[in-house]
């Protein structure tokens, strides 16, 4: 390791190379506290692409594992450190470079913060709309390795369907362009596309262009409905499915996650109901409103409301981006990321309950329940080992049953290290070879986040 360390610093500034061991710590993992970590040997904060493509060359000749690392707000491990690695942190390159308002697009480096990217944008009548719920933390560059989604996925779509083209760093230390900036384009295989979401372990992005739409005009209406059971919420998912409405969001928070809110920013909202749906249409669209409204009191809501104003609306969706970090303060929580048809939510919903009873833990549930996205939330009291094995027992058999309904072990957090094993189920071993054979295409010396994936 001497012999890299010395190779690095022969390429970089000595001020972008930290082998701090307490910083080496704090940048070796996501938020995914059940994920294990391994030591890195140094990390690398690149000021440019061309910084980049040096530090990758230097870790393949002397094969090196590399993990590239954002703000580190992944959920699934994605991000931990490898034994030996060198950690590849991305944070430092944050540079806007270009908006052009005419072909609505933007060109960005991986650092970029989210709210950041929306809030330049907005200043040109532009919008951005992929919105995970790190979206203040978060980073483009994160959200692409990813494929983030968000709360408004169910209308404008995922990260993904933004990406117009990438430039990246190969395992051959080679820094190309994929993709384009024009609105359509055929020519060749998708290769910006397959570089989202492979969790760095296809190459490091260096920088992003990203698809813009004209910012939305005026207040979008949200909808409340008010259950008293999972399953009755997830007959009225389904029933909006069904409607033939497709609303800009539709979110549940069961009475878990309201308690956790309550406790922790006494907003009052455990009294409104044991599950509430939180449904939004865009301005002006009243007939969605009206059946999005009616959908959850046919479905037996206890009751059912309209917001009044922008700041009420925002207080609701608000509660629902505070529901994770405030059961975290309960214990550690062991987050779900699985997605099934939308048909299918009740059945889903039924089946995660029936896994608390028979595991004997606590599940609170959240979700992006238009699309089918639900996120089990598996809280275990700090300390419990006995408590944290009967979790993950819970947490494999929530994603064998998605599985099962024909849907996916991760709907937008990615595989990282947690869901490995129903990943691998999930696809097969046929489509896994595919995997493999891609990523020795791309990565022929294995130095990119190893272990993650497959």
């Amino acid at each position: 390791m001497v012999h890299v360390i010395d190779a690095l610093s022969a390429v970089l500034p000595p001020s972008r190379i930290v082998r701090d061991p307490d910083v080496l710590a704090a940048h070796s993992r996501d938020q995914a506290a059940w994920a294990p970590q391994g030591a890195a040997v140094a990390m690398v904060r690149p000021e440019d692409a061309e910084q980049v493509r040096k530090v990758v060359a230097v870790c393949a000749e002397h094969r090196v594992p590399i993990v590239p690392r954002g703000a580190g707000t992944g959920l699934s491990g994605g991000a931990n450190a490898v034994d030996g690695c060198v950690l590849l942190a991305l944070d430092g390159m944050d540079r806007i470079l270009e908006i052009d308002a005419a072909e609505q697009l933007a060109v960005v480096q991986p650092g970029v913060i989210n709210d950041r990217l929306r809030a330049e944008v907005a200043g040109h009548g532009l919008w951005y709309p992929p919105d995970p719920a790190s979206s203040p933390w978060s980073t483009i560059g994160g959200n692409v390795a990813t494929n983030a989604g968000g709360v408004c996925c169910v209308k404008y779509g995922v990260t993904r369907d933004y990406v117009l083209g990438l430039q990246a760093v190969t395992g051959t230390g080679d820094l190309v362009r994929l993709g384009r900036r024009t609105r359509k384009g055929v020519a060749g295989y998708d290769l910006a596309g397959l570089f989202v979401g492979s969790e760095g372990t296809l190459g490091v992005i260096t920088e992003i262009t990203v698809r813009l739409l004209r910012l939305p005009e005026g207040t979008p209406t949200t909808i409340v409905g008010a259950f008293g059971s999972l399953v009755e919420a997830g007959r009225a998912v389904a029933a909006v499915g069904a409607s033939g409405i497709t609303p800009s969001a539709l979110e549940l928070v069961d009475r878990y996650c309201l308690r956790a809110v309550d406790e922790w920013k006494n907003m009052g909202l455990a009294d409104l109901g044991d599950v509430l749906l939180l449904g939004r249409v865009d301005t002006g669209d009243e007939r969605a409103a009206a059946v999005l409204q009616e959908c959850f009191d046919r479905a037996g809501a206890t009751w059912s409301t309209r917001s009044t104003d922008a700041e009420e609306a925002e207080a609701l969706f608000s509660a629902r981006r505070l529901a994770y970090p405030a059961l975290e303060r309960l214990g550690p929580v062991l987050t779900e990321d699985v997605c099934v048809p939308r048909g299918l939510v009740p059945e889903m919903l039924a089946r995660i309950e029936k896994h608390a009873r028979a595991h004997g833990v606590h599940i609170a549930n959240i979700a992006h329940a238009g699309d089918g996205n639900l996120h089990p939330l598996i809280v275990v009291p700090a300390g419990d080992d006995e408590a944290r094995a009967r979790a993950q027992l819970a947490f494999e058999s929530i994603l064998d049953d998605a599985i099962a309904l024909g849907g996916t072990v991760t709907g937008e957090h990615g595989v990282g290290l947690l869901k490995k094993r129903g990943m691998h189920a999930e696809v097969g071993e046929e489509v896994l070879a595919m995997h493999r054979a891609i990523k020795s295409a791309l990565d022929p010396a294995g130095i990119f986040n190893p272990g993650k994936i497959i």
